[in-house]
């Protein structure tokens, strides 16, 4: 009770039912933030312009929104359908990892000019990070 699930288009408009849009959560339990990442704050917790989603406990207005980097969209039955992610954030034993800090992590190294990562699925089921890498140099360990 209390929050709200929206599925909103790159412009911050809901989006039909069959559309996927990206997933933001609101209500009166909303986090105020991530502690001490003003940045990532800023850019997940928005702004709710939807000032007319009415709760057990009243309007919206004036809150925020906390955009969930989660793909998803709403079934005729009125069921959610996740889709998967928006940007290149991957879960692994419970911590979600962001590759692209990871590729520029890599890219300080001087010898290192070009990377990519990604996960791979053991035949285990366990989820493992791959970095591949161009160098200008063999690299030794």
């Amino acid at each position: 009770p209390g929050y709200q699930v929206r599925l909103l288009d790159p412009h911050g408009n809901p989006v039909p039912t069959g559309v996927p849009g990206e997933i933001y959560v609101a209500g009166n339990g909303l986090a105020r933030g991530y502690l001490h990442r003003p940045q990532l704050t800023a850019e997940r917790f928005t702004a709710n312009p939807h000032h007319d989603i009415g709760t057990s406990t009243g309007t919206t207005t004036g809150t925020r929104m906390y955009r969930s980097g989660d793909l998803a969209r709403w079934l005729p039955d009125g069921t959610l359908e996740h889709l998967g992610r928006a940007d290149d954030q991957v879960k692994i034993r419970g911590y979600r990892i962001e590759l692209g800090e990871i590729e520029t992590a890599l890219t300080t190294h001087p010898h290192i000019h070009e990377t990519l990562v990604t996960t791979h699925q053991d035949p285990d089921g366990h989820r493992r990070l791959l970095a591949y890498l161009v160098t200008d140099t063999p690299l030794t360990p």
